[in-house]
């Protein structure tokens, strides 16, 4: 399997895991916080459901300068449903940008800049597991914390969770 097609499969993968995980958020509770010093639950799930499209990003281009072009915010929601759609449409468009490209495209450099300020280059295929995929696995972990806090059940990722046998 060529890294391409290994992409796209785990794209597909992980956003059935994170769909699952944003179909719990209880949209009673989106300004709750466990901290001062961290996001709220709205911010956050909307955070989650966005971090997919780094994947046209980092394949339209050969670099982002937030400098330039700083992050768009994802949109507010109000229901699950809303949320739910907004994964699956920054999913989808994933996907579809991986398909439409070539495995050597993915080999290409990207760079991740603010103004002067290179924080990295990597090729394109890093860059997509790294700000998309891994990025994604590492706000998803830290929902589940927060559900977990609100007594939601937390859904099994990689097998089963306290609340979710397999």
């Amino acid at each position: 399997m060529d890294i391409k097609a290994a992409l796209i499969n785990e794209i597909k993968h992980e956003g059935a895991s994170t769909r699952r995980m944003l179909e719990r958020i209880p949209t009673d509770k989106l300004n709750w916080k466990p901290h001062d010093k961290s996001r709220e639950l709205m911010n956050i799930a909307k955070h989650v459901a966005n971090i997919y499209t780094w994947v046209p990003r980092a394949i339209n281009n050969s670099e982002y300068d937030m400098a330039k072009t700083p992050v768009p915010p994802a949109p507010d929601f109000k229901t699950t449903e809303e949320l739910l759609s907004l994964l699956d449409k920054n999913v989808n468009e994933a996907i579809k940008h991986l398909e439409d490209t070539s495995t050597e495209a993915l080999s290409e450099p990207w760079t991740f800049r603010h103004g002067e300020k290179v924080f990295f280059t990597l090729p394109k295929a890093a860059v997509i597991r790294n700000m998309a995929l891994n990025h994604t696995v590492h706000h998803r972990g830290q929902l589940s914390v927060y559900l977990r806090m609100l007594n939601v059940p937390v859904p099994g990722m990689y097998g089963p969770s306290a609340d979710e046998q397999m």
